[in-house]
């Protein structure tokens, strides 16, 4: 999945397809969410802090490492 850098103290990129959120972590781990609608995704990557919307999807979405 090709993830585009963002400007976070905590996530370096993100991804989004198929309805999986990809994200990769400044530390180099990478955690897929599952079953992240677009509507979600977009409201995650326009959100004000993207730590703050990880919090939130993390609540809702089941995740998994990846790398």
């Amino acid at each position: 999945m090709q993830r585009n850098h963002v400007s976070s103290s905590r996530i370096r990129s993100v991804g989004w397809e198929n309805d999986i959120l990809e994200i990769e972590f400044n530390d180099g781990s990478i955690y897929q969410y599952h079953n992240v609608s677009q509507s979600e995704y977009l409201s995650f990557i326009h959100s004000g802090s993207l730590g703050t919307a990880l919090s939130q999807l993390d609540k809702v979405h089941s995740y998994n490492r990846v790398n």
